[in-house]
């Protein structure tokens, strides 16, 4: 066991001196990888000596003691990065962790959030300072259903006011045009009234860049609370987007284009189609559904 300890402790220093993880990442490895030294320990094992049927007993044992896939998928990843550790520095001549799978996890979707939900937290929004920039922010990540990151490196010159249109870089740098409605036409006019002239980014930070993501998340949380809504991000922001375009019966070809996903199983999957829009989908398709009689 002190031999354990003895690696372990490199370890968690290695991960302070040469890893950009926060003090609490660090944490939560020294709890998973505690109770994995106590397993090493009670099965009689020597650090060196562990093997791959050892780990996956331990992953059973997890089991068994009722915790959940997801938890037992994160103490797989601080054991598999400890293992990894270890092989690097030598001490081991192979990674034992290196073929045992994560237990699978249940997909979850975001959860979308009524329409009357979302225009309530919008009107939260107008009321926090500035109240201009972050009633415009929101209503920009409803309208366009933009990804945070995207909304917050959006730039001037991206945007058509007269046309209503942005120009959004999305992920591996690609570019795609979505259109925006009335309401963030005004909010963006109204901002831009007040937003410096010389700002490049449509949402100004600090030193001349753009607000962070953060920023934005703490508004959708607190906009939410104050809605009296609960577990609202700004990813359910842009659920909620999808979700209601495609109740209002936009394509899922067309919600593809306006997300940016690169393939339509990606849209599929992010979007969870109600029951109600199923049957009147169905019955308003069908030839057989009856309706037309």
């Amino acid at each position: 066991m002190d031999e354990f300890n003895e690696q372990l402790d490199a370890f968690l220093d290695y991960l302070r001196n040469n890893k950009a993880n926060s003090e609490n990442t660090i944490t939560n490895y020294a709890v998973d990888l505690a109770q994995y030294a106590d397993f090493v320990e009670n099965q009689n094992i020597a650090l060196k000596d562990v093997t791959t049927q050892n780990i996956r007993a331990f992953l059973r044992s997890l089991s068994g003691f009722g915790y959940a896939n997801s938890s037992i998928a994160r103490k797989l990843s601080a054991v598999k990065t400890f293992e990894l550790y270890l092989l690097e520095k030598n001490f081991i001549s192979s990674d034992p962790a290196a073929s045992v799978r994560s237990p699978r996890l249940a997909e979850r979707l975001p959860r979308a959030i009524s329409r009357d939900a979302m225009n309530r937290l919008i009107a939260e929004a107008w009321k926090i300072k500035p109240c201009l920039r972050n009633g415009t922010v929101i209503e920009v990540l409803y309208g366009c259903g933009v990804r945070v990151a995207e909304l917050v490196s959006l730039r001037w010159k991206d945007i058509d006011l007269d046309e209503r249109w942005v120009r959004v870089l999305g992920k591996g740098d690609k570019e795609r045009l979505v259109p925006f409605g009335k309401y963030a036409k005004d909010a963006l006019l109204r901002w831009r009234a007040v937003c410096p002239r010389d700002a490049e980014y449509l949402f100004p930070g600090k030193n001349g860049g753009h607000i962070t993501v953060r920023t934005v998340h703490r508004l959708v949380v607190q906009a939410a609370q104050q809605a009296g809504l609960e577990n609202v991000t700004p990813h359910s922001i842009r659920h909620s987007f999808a979700t209601h375009m495609l109740e209002g019966g936009a394509s899922l070809n067309v919600l593809q284009e306006l997300l940016g996903h690169e393939s339509l199983l990606t849209t599929q999957k992010y979007l969870k189609i109600t029951p109600g829009h199923l049957r009147e989908s169905y019955l308003a398709a069908h030839p057989r559904s009856g309706e037309e009689e």
